[in-house]
């Protein structure tokens, strides 16, 4: 009888250990499934439009530039971002607009008479740029809405300083000397470039 009983709380005390390890088991399986995340991202990639481009860039800027926007408030403690934005400001000509008329040949000389350079675009670097500091918002609405303004405001100021420094001009004068001897090789002949 002493047998029986004793081999019946052997059994039942090896099943409770199994059911022991078991809910320890489960219990660390859990809360491993419960803290791993998984990424998932589905895209619909489509196309808006295309564009032809048949633009010549002629001079790119790369910048950098520290922007601070304050919102001042009376009651409140004031709202500020300050932000480094690094950036490029490109000029071009659009080879587009060049007609058959705007090409003359006389001799052993061409003349070609282009548009006027343009800034083809103002392009902030999103993996260099940084936002460095907000404070004084409250609210993650305010503070999303003044991280977009000082990015408008980056690009305006970047469009602004290229202006200042005159890119076109340097778009232009790299026109004769990237451009123009291009031509003098593909024509065999002396170019002269003019702007309309």
């Amino acid at each position: 009888m002493f047998n029986s009983l004793r081999s019946r709380f052997s059994l039942t005390l090896a099943f409770a250990l199994v059911i022991t390890g078991f809910l320890i088991f489960l219990f660390f399986y859990i809360k491993h499934e419960f803290n791993t995340t998984h990424s998932e991202v589905n895209d619909d990639i489509m196309v808006s439009r295309i564009v032809s481009m048949g633009k010549l860039e002629l001079v790119k800027y790369a910048m950098k530039d520290v922007i601070e926007k304050k919102e001042l408030h009376m009651l409140l403690p004031d709202s500020r971002v300050l932000f480094v934005a690094v950036g490029e400001v490109t000029a071009c000509i659009d080879l587009t607009k060049v007609r058959k008329d705007d090409i003359l040949q006389s001799g052993d000389s061409v003349t070609v008479a282009l548009p006027q350079p343009e800034i083809c675009y103002v392009k902030l670097d999103h993996q260099q740029s940084k936002v460095y500091d907000v404070s004084g918002v409250w609210f993650a609405n305010k503070s999303k809405q003044m991280v977009e303004d000082v990015y408008k405001i980056a690009e305006q100021k970047m469009l602004a300083s290229a202006k200042q420094l005159n890119v076109v001009g340097k778009a232009r004068e790299n026109a004769q000397t990237i451009f123009k001897p291009f031509l003098e090789s593909v024509s065999g002949k002396k170019v002269v470039i003019t702007f309309k």
